[in-house]
This record gives structure tokens, C-alpha cells and sequence, in this order.
């Protein structure tokens, strides 16, 4: 009896461990608990929703599109050197100053544009026991006008103006050992008025070459005595202050940020008179501007001229400045 009791009771525990493992959640009573519910986010509808229409007045923003870009840079160099009369290593007390202004503006609206650049330089030297010396003089300034063609093609019409502010000289000595001036050019001895209707290839912003078949250059030389002592006389016959030339002109132009502010800018100018193709001029204008800060740069200009009208040989001229830069806008 004892036995099959035992036996029954562990029927019975074995029956509640199974029962047990099958159920994985066990029931709470929570008729007297305080339980509260987070509300819903979501919003709850309550009756009929009435939309009515609002009224909106415009904004007007009283803004003009400026077709207009423009940029100025006026720089000022000035060196500077003195010695004692007992300085042993050798020397010449100078002072040299030079400026330049750079004035650009650009107009561009749909397929029509219009560009003008003014470029002004000078400089002059003086050494102790010597006469003043210019180191740059030059006066530029260049207009164009242009069509869209096509993507890269423009038919553009352009007159550019170059002459100096003051006198050139050429220096020798005399038998005492003084030196001698000897004028060479003076403001409009020469000047040079050139207008050309051609076709410009831009394939992008810091490239271009214009092509100018119909071209004309006029040579002033308003100094009718300047022959004596420059024979040349700049291609004008003596006597005379004009002459005008029909050519076959390119201009290729090319300005960029090389290196990290450091720019270079290049033009190119190549002018073929048509009663004279062997006549060809060519001129090269190399200029390297590195940017030291806001306010100081360092440049190295270069111009390389072959002109038969001014002299037979290949002329050259080199400046390297460090200077104070300020452009506006910034």
C-alpha cells in the first residue's frame, strides 16, 4: 500500500513539471493594482475636422541681378639703401619706388559680354652721384566686346590704348665721366591705338586667343624731332606724328592660380601688317605673383618685344618686387 501511494505522488510531481515548462507566462491579478497607461501620440479623432482657406500675401524682394563684376589692385613697392662713408664693403646709397593699379570690370549677361582693363605701372631710381632712372612706365588699357557663337566661339570687337607717363632715356658718359641723358621716348612718343574685329576661342575662364582678321594699329609719335636722337622713330616717317597699319592680329591670354597663391599670368600678342607678312611682331608678357598675406605679395614681371620698327634685336626687361597689395572688393 505504502508503495503504490509513493508511486501516485510522483505521478503527480511529474505531472506539475510538465505542465510548468509548457507555460511561459504567468498570470498577474491586477483588479486592485494603480496602473496607469502613457497616453497615445497619435491624435484621436473627435467630430467632423472643418478646413477653411488662408489667405497668404506675397513677399516681394526688392533685389537687382548685378551683371557687373569689378576688381582693383593698387600696389606700392619702395626699396631702399644707405651706407656710411667708411662702409668698406662697397655700396651706393639708393632709393627706389614704384606703384601700379590694376583696374578690371566685366559685364556679362545671356550670350553678350563686355570686359575692360586698365593697367597703370611706374617706378623710377635714384643712385647717389647719379641721374634719376625709370625702372617701369607704362600706360594700358584694353576694351572688348563679344557675341556668343557657340559653347566655345565668340565674334568679339576690341580697341586697346598703350603709351607712357614720362620720358625714356638712354644714359652714357662724357669724357669728364658724367653721364649724358639721350631721349629715346616720351608720353605719346610712341602711343599706340589698335582695333580689331575677329573670333575668340574661351574654352574655359583662364584661357583665351583672339583671333583678329580685320585689324588696325595706328603708331603716334606727336614729337616730330624725336628722330634725332632715336632714328628709328618707331616706324613713323620723319617729320610725321601718324602712321596707320591694317594687319592680321592674335592675343592669347592666360591667368591662373598655378599653386597654392601663387598666380600666373601670360599674354601673348602677335601682329602681322598685311602689306608686310615678313614684318611680324611679337610680344610676350610673362607675370608671377606669390601672395605673402593679405597685404604683401612678391612678383617677378617679364616682357620680351621683338619690334623692327624700335630696334633689330630682341628686347628684354625683367623687375622682381616685394610690396604692400590692397584689392577691392576683398
Amino acid at each position: 500500500m505504502k508503495k503504490l501511494l509513493f508511486t501516485f505522488l510522483i505521478l503527480i510531481a511529474f505531472t506539475f513539471t510538465l505542465a510548468a515548462q509548457e507555460v511561459d507566462t504567468i498570470p498577474i491579478v491586477i483588479k486592485d493594482l494603480d496602473i496607469k497607461l502613457k497616453r497615445s501620440p497619435l491624435p484621436s479623432r473627435m467630430g467632423t475636422l472643418q478646413f477653411k482657406p488662408v489667405k497668404l500675401a506675397p513677399a516681394l524682394v526688392n533685389a537687382k541681378i548685378n551683371y557687373w563684376k569689378t576688381k582693383t589692385s593698387v600696389g606700392i613697392n619702395i626699396n631702399q639703401a644707405a651706407f656710411s662713408d667708411n662702409w668698406k664693403g662697397g655700396g651706393v646709397n639708393s632709393l627706389a619706388i614704384g606703384g601700379l593699379v590694376n583696374y578690371k570690370t566685366e559685364y556679362s549677361k545671356e550670350s553678350y559680354s563686355y570686359a575692360s582693363e586698365v593697367i597703370l605701372q611706374y617706378g623710377k631710381v635714384k643712385n647717389k652721384s647719379q641721374l634719376q632712372k625709370k625702372t617701369t612706365d607704362r600706360i594700358y588699357w584694353d576694351n572688348k566686346a563679344a557675341v556668343q557663337l557657340s559653347k566655345n566661339w565668340y565674334f568679339f570687337g576690341s580697341m586697346n590704348f598703350e603709351s607712357q607717363f614720362d620720358k625714356g632715356f638712354s644714359y652714357s658718359r662724357d669724357k669728364a665721366g658724367n653721364e649724358v641723358e639721350n631721349l629715346l621716348s616720351k608720353f605719346m612718343s610712341p602711343g599706340y591705338l589698335t582695333e580689331s574685329l575677329g573670333f575668340e576661342y574661351k574654352p574655359n575662364k583662364f584661357f583665351s586667343t583672339r583671333i583678329g582678321t580685320g585689324t588696325a594699329r595706328q603708331t603716334f609719335v606727336l614729337d616730330t624731332a624725336l628722330y634725332r636722337t632715336n632714328s628709328k622713330n618707331f616706324g613713323v616717317e620723319k617729320g610725321k606724328k601718324f602712321r596707320n597699319e591694317l594687319a592680321f592680329q592674335i592675343v592669347t591670354n592666360f591667368e591662373k592660380e598655378v599653386f597654392h597663391n601663387v598666380t600666373l599670368k601670360t599674354k601673348y600678342n602677335m601682329f602681322i601688317p598685311y602689306d608686310n607678312f615678313g614684318h611680324i611682331d611679337h610680344r610676350l608678357d610673362v607675370n608671377i605673383i606669390a601672395k605673402v598675406n593679405r597685404f604683401m605679395n612678391v612678383s617677378i614681371t617679364g616682357v620680351g618685344l621683338y619690334d623692327r620698327d624700335t630696334d633689330l634685336k630682341i628686347q628684354g626687361s625683367q623687375t622682381l618686387a616685394l610690396g604692400l597689395v590692397f584689392a577691392f572688393p576683398r
